[in-house]
């Protein structure tokens, strides 16, 4: 009989386990907050072993988190036993990419779909990216490490205050993406009025090119003080954001966002971005 019980295992395993499942599914199963957990021993983890082996891991963290299993220990009740060891109550799981194999374990495991992540993409060089200008009296320059964070927090904080984990971070969340080598100031743009007061802001990120796949551009993080009352800012912020990523030689560029975030999925779409690939929540009410 497996099981599987509360532990840390070493960040190089869980990665490694994370690979085989990327090199079998054809999709990564950790997402970067909660493999900047595993490095940073964040969240709370349980692991599962076949003798020394890593057979499977599940991180969660304010109620919602992921688990993979690896692939030559599938159906053999791992994934059972990590959900039984993270305990009983409500719990959000994360499934990446929108697959069937996900959907059945869920099923089964008496969670239903909660929520919908889009990712979506377009080429940086066809259609070419509008020209929307700035509004009056708003400039735009670099995030300046150790002068910005507070500043940049609390608009974040005001951004996405009904967002259930953006919304949420904290100086050390921000603080362990500097510390990221993908982290560039030059790609990270705030807009500020006269007074150097933060509207606004776009935080792009690179990809760096794996294997046959190209680098690729990301619209990392995208937000507008709600207070701020700049129309149009939110537009103006994703084309300069969309300049950098092509002027950087950038061939495409991609992002995620909520499906029940229409306002926003009408942004990028009338921006020329389409849907390329989903990630799935599934919820357990208790």
């Amino acid at each position: 009989m497996v099981s599987a019980e509360p532990s840390s295992p070493p960040a190089a395993a869980v990665l490694d386990l994370a690979a085989a499942a990327l090199q079998a599914d054809g999709v990564y199963p950790l997402s970067e907050d909660v493999v900047l957990r595993v490095r940073d021993g964040g969240g709370f983890s349980v692991s599962s072993y076949d003798g020394d082996t890593l057979t499977g891991f599940a991180n969660i963290d304010g109620g919602s988190g992921e688990l993979v299993v690896h692939p030559d220990h599938r159906r053999r009740g791992y994934g059972t036993a990590l959900l039984a060891a993270l305990g009983s109550g409500p719990l959000d799981i994360w499934a990446h990419g929108d697959n069937s194999a996900a959907h059945s374990f869920a099923d089964r495991s008496a969670f239903s779909r909660d929520r919908v992540l889009f990712q979506m993409r377009r080429p940086l060089d066809s259609p070419p990216l509008p020209d929307n200008r700035l509004p009056e009296g708003v400039t735009v320059r670099e995030f300046r490490p150790g002068h910005d964070e507070d500043a940049w927090l609390a608009i974040n904080a005001r951004a996405f205050a009904h967002h259930p984990e953006q919304g949420r971070w904290t100086t050390h969340d921000l603080t362990l993406r500097e510390e990221e080598p993908w982290f560039d100031p030059a790609g990270f743009l705030l807009a500020v009025d006269i007074e150097d007061t933060l509207l606004g802001f776009h935080w792009t990120k690179v990809h760096p090119a794996a294997g046959a796949d190209p680098a690729l551009g990301e619209v990392y993080v995208l937000g507008v003080d709600p207070g701020g009352h700049r129309r149009g800012l939110g537009r103006a912020l994703s084309v300069a954001g969309l300049t950098h990523l092509k002027q950087q030689g950038l061939t495409t560029a991609m992002l995620y966002v909520d499906e029940s975030n229409e306002a926003a999925v009408r942004l990028y779409q009338s921006l020329g971005f389409g849907v390329h690939a989903a990630d799935v929540m599934y919820h357990r009410a208790a």
